[in-house]
């Protein structure tokens, strides 16, 4: 019997039925400012939703704990996580007076131990699965449109993060685009920059090492730091060069955090782009000069796709690690998500911070799955040139 027990089974049994049995399931505010009074689930929810919640809550760890095949334990972890978006939404609906629109209620660490625990059993089940490349993309949308689903089917309205986006759904679309547009936008152009100067320092060895320390120590300026140092030269140009206000050059805003965002994406593709290249076997470059291609068929045919799968990891890190820090840059008018977190840690308001975490959290979740399945792909795609 011992044996067939699952250790991380135990673990998630251990965070769940806590959360379930002795942890507030939500908060409760009479309106936003006063405290909030911590609600349990069996005083959160109508019986029957409490009842069903717990034989859900039950069901998922025993197939957790007694090492249920792996199939059945990701459609568990799924169907506990659902009920448990659910339970949320109900929990707000059946604690919010009828008509009262002053009344908050708001997630508690029940919930997202709850959360976390179900997320810990999904991610080991996809992981023991190791479905392929396409199948991973497949259910994040899946993931992402269920999400869309609950949010518009009105489940979740009365939760005050719901009521927080509402009022500030203009707003929020707005530094939507923006944080994209900064995350995305510094990546495209730190590629443009970064894979010459990566051929570069693979062709001309001499110059490698100087490049890669200068764009390391760059690396390791801090980000608030490195938006400071850049605040004086763009300001002195916005102020002296005609035309450079006008195109949105100025000492805070949007364009010194695109430039710090560009300048820490450096080093990863740089560097990336010359361990790549520097790891396509000889053998295969002296083949395709003996069939007579040039320098620069060899690079663009055969060097760059056998080093795409190192030049993809770099572009994963540089876009996660970019949609992360663009929330920094609300702190210099550079608007995003951020934003909304800054605001809420200056109004003391759990639920406007996580209006612009969440969106974060999700952005650079989604990214690292898509870039994972696009490097496994494009490894795959190396292999078969390689044999070819």
């Amino acid at each position: 019997m011992k044996q067939k027990i699952d250790k991380l089974g135990v673990v998630i049994a251990l965070i769940a039925m806590p959360a379930l049995l002795f942890v507030p399931f939500v908060t409760f505010k009479a309106n936003r400012i006063v405290q909030g009074q911590p609600v349990w689930v069996f005083s959160a929810l109508p019986a029957w939703a409490a009842a069903c919640l717990t034989l859900v809550v039950v069901a998922v760890l025993v197939s957790a704990i007694l090492k249920a095949g792996v199939l059945v334990r990701m459609i568990a972890a799924c169907l506990g996580l659902v009920t448990v978006l659910v339970a949320i939404g109900l929990a707000a609906s059946f604690l919010t007076p009828e008509g009262n629109s002053f009344a908050r209620v708001s997630t508690a660490s029940g919930f997202w131990m709850l959360l976390f625990a179900f997320s810990m059993l999904l991610i080991d089940a996809l992981a023991r699965l190791r479905p392929r490349p396409l199948v991973r993309i497949f259910l994040l949308l899946a993931g992402l449109v269920l999400l869309g689903l609950l949010a518009r089917s009105g489940v979740w309205n009365e939760l005050s993060l719901l009521k927080e986006f509402s009022s500030r759904a203009d707003s929020f679309w707005r530094e939507a685009w923006r944080h994209l547009a900064l995350a995305v936008g510094s990546l495209v152009t730190a590629f443009a920059m970064g894979l010459p100067l990566g051929i570069l320092c693979y062709r001309v060895e001499r110059l490698r090492a100087a490049i890669l320390n200068v764009l390391n120590v760059i690396q390791t300026i801090p980000s608030i730091a490195l938006f400071g140092l850049l605040i004086a030269p763009l300001g002195w140009i916005a102020a002296n060069l005609p035309g450079a206000s006008e195109l949105g050059i100025r000492g805070i805003g949007a364009a010194p955090a695109f430039i710090a965002l560009v300048l820490y994406a450096l080093l990863p593709i740089v560097a990336n782009t010359v361990s790549g290249l520097v790891g396509v076997d000889a053998a295969v470059s002296n083949a395709a000069k003996g069939l007579g291609m040039t320098d620069g068929q060899i690079l663009r045919r055969i060097e760059l796709p056998l080093a795409m799968p190192a030049i993809l990891t770099a572009i994963r890190i540089v876009l996660v690690q970019n949609i992360g820090m663009a929330t920094i840059a609300a702190l210099i008018g550079g608007g995003g998500f951020g934003v909304f977190v800054f605001q809420g840690i200056g109004q003391t308001a759990t639920d406007l911070v996580l209006l612009g975490a969440l969106p974060t959290v999700a952005l650079a979740l989604s990214a690292a799955v898509i870039m994972d399945a696009l490097t496994e792909l494009a490894t795959r795609a190396r292999k078969e040139i390689a044999t070819a």
